[in-house]
């Protein structure tokens, strides 16, 4: 869809939207011919929705395409990610309140774990507490490089920023993540002319964060991938006239919100206190984005019981939302984290929209087998976005 014509079709209502995205909700089969944890999952509140409403399977970039967060949200938002590339540092950048210079290069970071001979042991460090990420990157923060200062500032267990300001820096650079153990960190490499100088800097920092941290059982070692620069988005507010907020307890997630326009909302950790913040701001926004990360995370650990646990979790929090009457609500995913493979993958994910003008479908339980049958078949993810304005009546007619 294009968004100068979807922004040209726009028109004011009061309604009320919900999106409710359990990152990597889609799963896959254990063994074959087994559930995927969706279909395990006991989610009668989800069920009853999906029952009242219209479900379908989302093809979240294309066929066969393994989406990544920032790519998979840019979608449910309506952006065609083959056509907006944001990397991954700037999400994060943004999403810990960081403000980026155009001059700036920002890449995520995570602290990792190598052997005398610099091979990976854990990517994550053992997913070292935030405490100790806050120390380490106290130690890299500030440091100088040829052509940059680094500007280091902790996100999150293993996961920090590092800000490259400098003139004439570039950000078409490789990343120096492996994505496996018992290799070693690659080198960064310029994939343009314009990123040499970059790729130099980068380089000279990850040598000197080894030094600095080469005392550390764990977080003796950096990765850095998703390096970018502030791009230019149009925002919710501009394109289709929607006060947007965000809940999300993760930074990245905060960074693409602000990105599209949204407020990143205050909420606790738990998937109880962030139902608890969207009760507090529904009065105040059309449009609220709330994201549960556990779904994910279970999935990466491939621990199929607790991403079944962690999805009966959000079921049992539905009729919170619903309690606030909202005109649309829709649940899907940002891709799918089956636990069989402990990482995302390029099977679709299913979703539900239920709405008071929606035609229901005969989808009643909300799972894979199920929604693949729905109403709306498969869709790429940014076609999601223009059948929720629809649905709240903020779209007219194309044409005379």
């Amino acid at each position: 869809m294009d968004l100068e014509l979807l922004k040209s079709l726009v028109v004011p209502a009061e309604s009320k939207i919900l999106l409710l995205v359990m990152d990597g909700l889609g799963g896959a089969p254990r063994q074959p011919g087994g559930p995927t944890e969706l279909e395990a999952a006991r989610t009668p509140n989800l069920d009853g929705l999906a029952a009242r409403g219209v479900c379908g399977m989302l093809e979240i970039v294309g066929p066969g395409i393994t989406p990544g967060s920032g790519p998979g949200h840019l979608a449910l938002f309506g952006y065609d990610p083959l056509v907006h590339r944001i990397g991954r540092g700037v999400l994060e950048a943004l999403g810990i309140g960081m403000e980026l210079a155009p001059v700036d290069v920002a890449a995520r970071g995570n602290f990792c774990t190598v052997d005398p001979a610099g091979r990976i042991v854990d990517r994550r460090a053992g997913r070292i507490p935030t405490s100790v990420c806050e120390e380490m990157a106290a130690r890299l923060d500030g440091m100088q490089v040829p052509g940059a200062t680094c500007i280091v500032r902790p996100v999150r267990e293993h996961r920090f920023v590092v800000v490259f300001r400098g003139e004439g820096l570039g950000d078409a650079l490789s990343e120096t993540d492996p994505q496996r153990v018992g290799a070693e960190p690659m080198p960064v490499r310029a994939l343009t002319s314009a990123a040499e100088a970059t790729a130099r800097a980068a380089n000279a920092f990850v040598a000197e964060a080894r030094r600095r941290l080469q005392d550390q059982p764990a977080a003796n070692m950096v990765l850095l991938r998703g390096f970018a620069s502030h791009p230019a988005l149009p925002t919710f507010k501009d394109l289709y006239g929607l006060n947007a907020g965000a809940i999300a307890v993760y930074p990245m997630y905060r960074g693409l919100a602000r990105l599209a326009g949204m407020a990143p909302l205050p909420t606790g950790p738990s998937v109880a206190e962030e139902f608890d913040a969207l009760a507090s701001h529904w009065a105040a926004y059309d449009f609220i984005y709330l994201h549960v990360k556990r779904t994910d995370t279970t999935g990466e650990d491939g621990t199929f019981e607790a991403k079944v646990a962690a999805i009966e979790e959000v079921d049992a929090q539905v009729p919170r939302a619903l309690g606030l009457n909202p005109d649309v609500i829709v649940v899907t995913g940002d891709h799918s984290t089956p636990s069989a493979l402990k990482g995302h993958s390029w099977h679709p994910v299913p979703f539900l929209l239920c709405a008071r003008s929606c035609r229901p479908d005969a989808v009643q339980h909300f799972a894979e087998k199920t929604c693949v049958a729905g109403q709306y078949g498969r869709l790429r993810g940014p076609d999601l976005l223009p059948l929720i304005l629809a649905n709240a009546e903020r779209l007219t007619k194309y044409g005379a």
